[in-house]
């Protein structure tokens, strides 16, 4: 009974439904952010237009999605309640966004994955398993304290060991920025 509670509380929330959950994207495509497709990994990068900290970010995650982007699949997901798409789209704009964009104006990729933070990263592996959760990097220390340069590569590291097939080492390290509101 237990299993079956669980299951359907699962499904409920769309990790172990048997359609995989989608979600469109601001290009108007349609996207299932919780399985990689193919890939090794999906990443979920929670950013918003009004963190500071997360539009500070917006270089790095380009970055990686660069390197990665071949093995592994990534979403850029705007979690902020009542997002409007044309802050959407002037964010992708000014911060050069390449990733595919969802907004999650109702924070439900939010609720689902477990993200409190903009800018947090998620990492998916098959159905929807959890990898990763946290940081970039510790360029920022405190939402408003940065170092000059980041000392930790965090979610590249995470990326590599699933890469390799090799378990995360850390697979939870806490993310310094703002809260995503209506979480509570």
């Amino acid at each position: 009974m237990r299993a079956f509670l669980a299951g359907l509380l699962l499904s409920w929330c769309g990790f172990a439904s048997a359609e995989p959950l989608t979600v469109k994207g601001v290009d108007g495509k349609d996207y299932q952010p919780l399985e990689p497709g193919g890939k090794k990994a999906s990443v979920l990068f929670f950013v918003s237009p009004f963190c500071p900290t997360s539009n500070n970010f917006m270089p790095e995650i380009n970055s990686i999605v660069k390197e990665y982007g071949d093995r592994v699949a990534f979403y850029v997901v705007e979690a902020e309640p009542g997002l409007q798409l044309p802050d959407v789209l002037r964010h992708i704009e000014l911060t050069a966004i390449t990733a595919p964009v969802l907004l999650d104006d109702a924070i439900r990729l939010a609720k689902l994955t477990g993200a409190t933070i903009t800018p947090e990263a998620v990492v998916l592996g098959e159905q929807a398993a959890k990898l990763y959760q946290g940081r970039i990097n510790d360029y920022y220390l405190t939402p408003t304290r940065k170092q000059k340069q980041p000392t930790t590569q965090d979610l590249r590291d995470a990326l590599d060991a699933v890469l390799a097939g090799k378990p995360v080492s850390a697979s939870s390290v806490p993310a310094a920025g703002c809260k995503i509101s209506g979480l509570d």
